[in-house]
């Protein structure tokens, strides 16, 4: 039986680079730079790994401590049109896998990028605000063939 996508990433310790360096990459980005640049939540990158545990089959911590997708999704919405930042994005979190000494095998990194391009119309597409996003949404799940339940 195959590991978690978590379990192979590492557990918390590997998605909390993954998490580092994926922030690390966005920052240095000339275009992600401005909305990574505003400060936020001062557990950002340890809720980011949290929440990205979840997702990838590791404990309930993220909904259990900070929320569910519903109130992710409010967190992101009303930024605008960002559309044009979702490829730039996935393309920082795939190169952040390297950064982050995770496994290199091509399945795993396959899985990983999957997710980004799945989860990324979700987290840009309520550009003017978070009104629109329903209720009672939980933390997707998602496993080496993709999503196991939204």
């Amino acid at each position: 039986m195959r590991p978690t996508l978590y379990d192979h990433a590492g557990g918390d310790a590997g998605l909390l680079r993954l998490a580092h360096a994926h922030h690390a990459r966005c920052l240095a980005d000339p275009e992600l730079n401005h909305p990574f640049s505003h400060g936020g939540h001062a557990q950002h990158l340890e809720r980011l790994a949290a929440y990205w545990g979840e997702v990838f089959g590791g404990p309930a911590t993220y909904s259990q401590s900070c929320g569910s997708q519903t109130d992710v999704l409010v967190m992101h919405a009303g930024n605008g049109d960002m559309s044009d930042l979702g490829r730039r994005f996935v393309e920082c979190f795939v190169a952040a896998a390297d950064d982050a000494g995770l496994p290199a095998d091509a399945e795993f990194r396959a899985a990983l990028r999957a997710y980004m391009e799945w989860a990324m119309p979700a987290f840009i597409g309520y550009p003017d605000g978070g009104e629109a996003v329903p209720n009672g949404l939980a933390v997707p799940h998602w496993g080496w063939d993709g999503l196991l339940s939204a």
